[in-house]
């Protein structure tokens, strides 16, 4: 949408409230900032370490929603498991804190966007370095599955880049909160879009989480080196078919040993046959997925592999993660409830545009799952006008401070709409407006968003060219 500012909108003085030095909202020493994420059971937050002045995100959990559905002692094993994982690749979890309502799980703020925001702004990749991302992804699943720890929603969602553009593999360890086990003591899992997802988990019998990973880690590759899905279709259950049947086809510009490296990882069978590993072309009932040390001894896949090396520290400690989840009052911390619009600091601001180019920030190329805007109207103001553009969409609202979330009662593609909103102040009368997809399909989401700003209009503030432009 560019930069706006509203042509019609008064500058108008903000209210004495607004005026008033604002109040943090401190976790702990940690100052809590913007939303960047969101799932069914958590919510992300950027946030500050106050003693040191470093940036992470934490994870937020509703307590109330973690024992509704027994996982409380699955979400403690497998964070507790997660702060002993210490890999260049993987996303660090530093601690874990709780208050009465809450779980809070402070996490490695990561800068460099999604691995996937490559393929969306520059297409598929050279084969190079598809591989070298994918040695990176390979070496993650090897070090956290010889520990016990599985994924099992590998998705491009989570897979993220550093600043030197290197992998970084998030919500390692925390697949609790989308999965399930039944009294079968198998994991179930229900997924929104399955593109990612092994057959044995679509089949919902129970899964091994080690190939359940694996098959993940192959559509991924697929994706870097085709530029498109191998297995996607409008209709669910024709999908879900050549899921199973793992009916793909490999474009023509790959290379040959490519090609067979990809048909080993996505092969519908999961189970090793207790067959010497030649049996493999012998015939098709002989087939089978192939495994990490099989991987690792491929010719494809070895080229130009050099595995990281880092040392393990022995120190850490684990006192906190049983003190969140003994509930004793002793180890809550304090929250503070925020009244005001949530200031933006420059470093914040910075953080939201991609590569740290502000040109960016207001780019929604960009952002294909968020996008904001500026105005110069009153926050309450600004709510009353989304709230009065978003009830005629079909859309039910709900408000609770300075953020707004619009529900979609008539299911997509891909299951409801659902879209947050948050404002944050710039500056004394000045606001940043973010408009996030939570659920459901994205290109449902831009639709929405151009009817959104069609009837936001005079609430955004244009600068002169713009207006130019517009005439």
């Amino acid at each position: 949408m560019g930069r706006f500012f509203s042509k019609t909108c008064r500058a108008a003085k903000e209210s004495p409230a607004m005026s008033q030095p604002k109040i943090k909202r401190l976790v702990g020493k940690y100052e809590i900032g913007r939303t960047i994420g969101e799932g069914t059971f958590a919510k992300v937050k950027f946030a500050r370490n106050s003693e040191t002045g470093e940036p992470v995100a934490i994870k937020i959990l509703d307590k109330e929603k973690v024992l509704k559905h027994k996982m409380a002692e699955q979400i403690k094993r497998e964070v507790a498991t997660m702060k002993l994982i210490k890999h260049p690749h993987v996303v660090r979890l530093y601690e874990v804190m709780g208050s009465k309502t809450k779980i809070f799980i402070v996490l490695e703020f990561v800068t460099g966007g999604e691995l996937f925001d490559k393929i969306v702004n520059h297409g598929r990749m050279r084969e190079d370095e598809a591989r070298r991302y994918f040695q990176q992804l390979i070496n993650v699943i090897d070090y956290c599955h010889s520990r016990g720890v599985y994924h099992r929603d590998l998705k491009p969602e989570n897979l993220l880049l550093d600043a030197h553009g290197n992998l970084k593999v998030s919500d390692f360890g925390l697949s609790a909160l989308s999965q399930q086990v039944r009294d079968d003591g198998l994991l179930h899992t229900t997924c929104g879009t399955p593109n990612y997802v092994a057959p044995e988990v679509l089949n919902d019998r129970g899964y091994d989480g080690a190939t359940a990973d694996l098959w993940s880690c192959g559509v991924i590759l697929f994706v870097l080196l085709a530029g498109y899905l191998p297995f996607d279709d409008s209709n669910l259950m024709n999908l879900y078919k050549k899921i199973s049947a793992a009916e793909f086809t490999c474009p023509p510009w790959l290379s040959f040993s490519a090609m067979k490296f990809i048909t080993r990882i996505l092969d519908p069978n999961p189970m090793t046959p207790y067959k010497p590993a030649k049996a493999y072309t012998t015939h098709l009932g002989f087939s089978y997925r192939i495994t990490i040390p099989e991987i690792l001894e491929d010719q494809w896949f070895k080229k130009g592999y050099k595995p990281p090396v880092f040392v393990e520290k022995e120190d850490t400690n684990l006192d906190d993660v049983e003190a969140v989840f003994k509930d004793s009052e002793e180890h809550h911390v304090a929250e503070k409830k925020e009244e005001q619009p949530t200031p933006m600091n420059a470093f914040e601001l910075i953080s939201m545009s991609k590569g740290l180019n502000l040109g960016n920030l207001f780019d929604e190329q960009a952002f294909k799952r968020e996008t904001r805007f500026t105005s110069k109207c009153p926050a309450n103001e600004i709510i009353n006008k989304i709230e009065e553009a978003a009830k005629p969409l079909g859309f039910d609202v709900h408000k609770k401070n300075y953020k707004m979330r619009l529900e979609n009662m008539k299911a997509g593609r891909k299951g409801n709409l659902n879209i947050s909103t948050e404002i944050f102040q710039v500056a004394p009368s000045l606001h940043m407006v973010e408009v996030r997809k939570a659920k459901g399909d994205t290109l449902e989401f831009h639709k929405f968003y151009k009817n959104l700003s069609t009837s936001l209009d005079n609430v955004v503030w244009k600068t002169e060219e713009d207006m130019q432009e517009a005439k």
